[in-house]
């Protein structure tokens, strides 16, 4: 079965047996449970717009592996074209939800692994890369969706893993036999994880030898014995148990992150793409990086639409829709959101081909994007709740909307411009408060590294050597003589 529906999806889901906790109790089906479920649809659209024949050459491909129709979210990058698709695609599906839609983490993981399992086998003569081709065709055929596991807890984050006074703040190698390996630790902001039906374990960051035991990549399923999974606390997230609170009902907010705890998990051979590798440990992080900061012009852009026509939507509520201040708002909103656009297009477009084949955004490019994700959407968020005004924040609970005796007030005193009703405003309202508030923004900012890891890149590959020599070319500085003269003052 390549190509699954959202049904069939939501179908295999109940399936499984991941055991996950909120508030100390454990949930005994994710399908169906008022905290999940927006989650799951939203998950639940990738699967289906693969089925429309007005998205299907964004959202499926051919498998270079096997010559079948697959989804897009399993497959290998081919060409810059393929990378300008993805990011078309990310933008088109959060048009549709207004939220995470969580398969572009696994994803991205899937890619960086086939290129840095590739680059392992050259260089060390291992199988890595012959059992990673065996693991995507199986996650291709059965159209998995894979949730990418990177982010250790870190613990001290001035000691690498190794000196950590704990060991298991970082995932780690306990034991390895001829059958396979156990680790243990825990994955931290997970997103998406508790729909899933696989995780693909990544290192965090760059290590030396003497943290080898953990260089460790693999698979695992979300319901293999000795996982388990604690869903977080979002940001309003009980108004899932009502439908206009909660803003966006039908996707809720941002992905469904959790912490996820390995405790002494059992990893078969065939399933281990890193064991031990260090010297590889930071290439891995690095393309994963790239790859993710690629998507947020996409995914972020397509969010930011929906933030701009709610703003345009409730100026109109309120009776503003025509005012010149108004309009210049919207002017600027749609402006931030085509500039982290074309910026993800444009390190699309720059990507390069790796020496497996697969294809990789410009990595500088790639930093830049992320980089203005941390700034636009705050501004594009502050924009629209300027143009709603406070009452978003301040608002009476559906219950009392639908209340026999104040009901009828809270219509009556939450009126807008007479064409429409107090019920719109107050929709429109709550969608607001959800998309430009709280885990969104903290997401914005932190999703795909925080600020100063896309800082970090941008002055390693900004070539400041190569701009200062322009800058000396043309103020007429021959740099070779200027060392000489130097040189010759410095003996005198």
């Amino acid at each position: 079965m390549p190509l699954m529906t959202g049904y069939q999806y939501m179908e295999s889901l109940k399936k499984l047996k991941p055991v996950v906790y909120f508030e100390g109790k454990k949930i005994e089906s994710v399908v169906g449970h008022p905290l999940l479920q927006p989650h799951i649809n939203s998950a639940a659209l990738t699967y289906d717009v693969a089925h429309n024949p007005a998205y299907e050459d964004l959202a499926t491909t051919t498998s270079h592996i096997t010559g079948k129709k697959i989804n897009r979210f399993t497959h290998i990058h081919q060409s810059t074209e393929e990378l300008v698709k993805k990011v078309k695609l990310l933008r088109l599906i959060a048009q549709q939800t207004g939220s995470c839609f969580q398969r572009c983490v696994g994803f991205d993981g899937l890619n960086a692994v086939y290129s840095t399992t590739f680059d392992i086998d050259k260089k060390l003569n291992t199988k890595y890369h012959e059992r990673f081709l065996k693991y995507l065709q199986y996650v291709q055929e059965n159209d998995l969706m894979v949730a990418g596991a990177m982010t250790d807890p870190k613990g001290d984050r001035g000691l690498s893993p190794s000196k950590q006074a704990d060991p298991d703040l970082y995932v780690h190698v306990v034991e390895k036999n001829d059958k396979g390996i156990v680790i243990r630790g825990a994955k931290t902001h997970m997103t998406g994880m508790v729909n899933s039906h696989e995780m693909l374990v990544m290192p965090t960051s760059a290590l030396g030898e003497e943290d080898k035991d953990y260089a460790v990549s693999c698979a695992i399923p979300v319901d293999a014995p000795g996982v388990f999974h604690i869903f977080g606390r979002q940001t309003n997230d009980k108004r899932k148990f009502d439908k206009m609170d909660q803003g966006n009902a039908e996707y809720g907010i941002v992905g469904g992150e959790c912490l996820t705890v390995l405790e002494n998990v059992f990893v078969p051979w065939d399933r281990v793409f890193m064991c031990g590798e260090f010297e590889f440990t930071g290439g891995l992080v690095e393309r994963f990086a790239t790859l993710h900061r690629q998507n947020y012009g996409g995914c972020k852009g397509g969010v930011s639409d929906v933030v701009t026509g709610a703003a345009a939507a409730i100026a109109e509520y309120n009776g503003v829709g025509k005012a010149s201040h108004i309009k210049d708002k919207l002017v600027e909103m749609i402006h931030l959101t085509e500039t982290l656009y074309c910026c993800s297009i444009a390190c699309s477009s720059e990507g390069v081909r790796l020496p497996s084949g697969a294809y990789y955004p410009n990595s500088l490019l790639g930093n830049v994007v992320k980089q203005n994700v941390t700034r636009h959407i705050y501004e594009i968020d502050r924009l629209c709740q300027d143009i709603a005004g406070g009452f978003i924040a301040t608002l009476p609970s559906e219950k009392d909307f639908n209340h026999p005796e104040l009901g009828k007030f809270i219509r009556k005193y939450y009126v807008g411009k007479a064409d429409y009703s107090t019920e719109e405003r107050y929709r429109m309202a709550r969608l607001i408060e959800n998309m430009t508030g709280g885990t969104a923004l903290a997401e914005s900012m932190h999703g795909a590294g925080s600020p100063q890891a896309q800082r970090v890149m941008l002055l390693r590959m900004g070539n400041l050597p190569h701009k200062i020599k322009l800058a000396q070319k043309l103020a007429g500085i021959n740099v070779d003589n200027s060392k000489k003269e130097a040189a010759a003052t410095k003996q005198e």
